[in-house]
């Protein structure tokens, strides 16, 4: 339980760094506003021919009676809209970040500068970056789509999907919006997708103290957008305790070793990234 305090603790320190660090805010906003708006936009359709699209799946409850067949095409529109805010919540982040990608390496640079006075360097070029962020973000994007999937199906269980489902819903949402922002920092030091997974997986419940919160505050509209700079900036200061940095210990044997054959003692747990 201490370690969902100190996930929620990261993301109000990143919140008050952006507040006090207001050049790096503004321009942290940007990627946000372009995102939203093509989100926002689909969104907006899918509210105007949702039920078209449903309707148009289930030819089968077309001669059903009345009021059943829109009963049930209601509940799919629901559904389906529900899955679509569920899905945007998590992808907004991968979007978000691979728009913004040079803006929020900058700010989670300058994070570490102002707690270390340096900040650690993966020492690739911009279009590699570029590229290894766009694939881990899919990759994450489709386990998320799994997951997804497998939330709205659960979602038709009665008294269960209606109160148990939801909640697993966030916080599942919560851990890879976590995995999606500590790795702006942590790619720099040089940490794998799978490591950094391993990394989040032995501290679920910071993880979660960090993400669910945020996700569930990023289903209201535009505030996904001011809350990004600070979670980028958040969520550099918990990658910095997951590998270690800030109390003098390396991050945990058994996470690092399960992802990093090399293990504990490579040259990244050494140097906290590429030279």
């Amino acid at each position: 339980m201490r370690d969902l305090g100190r996930g929620f603790g990261y993301l109000m320190k990143g919140q008050r760094w952006v507040a006090q660090h207001g050049k790096q805010f503004g321009v942290g906003l940007l990627p946000g506003l372009i995102t939203l708006l093509l989100y926002a936009a689909a969104l907006v359709a899918l509210a105007l021919w949702g039920a078209d699209f449903v309707g148009w799946a289930t030819p089968f409850a077309d001669d059903w009676s009345s009021p059943w067949s829109g009963l049930f095409r209601g509940f799919l529109t629901a559904l389906l809209f529900a899955l679509a805010l569920l899905l945007s919540v998590v992808t907004f982040t991968a979007v978000t970040l691979l728009v913004g990608q040079p803006f929020y390496e900058s700010l989670s640079e300058k994070v570490d500068i102002s707690v270390a006075g340096y900040a650690p360097e993966s020492g690739l070029p911009l279009w590699r970056e570029l590229w290894i962020s766009a694939r881990d973000s899919l990759r994450i994007v489709l386990r998320a789509a799994v997951w997804g999937i497998l939330l709205f199906a659960l979602g038709f269980i009665p008294v269960v999907g209606q109160t148990v489902v939801p909640v697993v819903g966030f916080c599942v949402t919560g851990f890879f919006l976590v995995e999606e922002l500590t790795g702006v920092a942590l790619q720099r030091r040089g940490i794998e997708a799978r490591e950094r997974l391993a990394l989040l997986r032995a501290r679920k419940q910071l993880a979660w103290g960090f993400g669910t919160p945020l996700a569930v505050a990023f289903l209201v509209p535009f505030v996904a957008v001011f809350l990004m700079p600070g979670a980028v900036a958040g969520a550099t200061l918990m990658a910095r305790e997951l590998m270690g940095e800030d109390s003098g210990h390396a991050p945990d044997d058994d996470a690092r070793g399960a992802a990093d054959p090399a293990g504990p003692g490579g040259p990244q747990a050494a140097t906290g990234g590429r030279s």
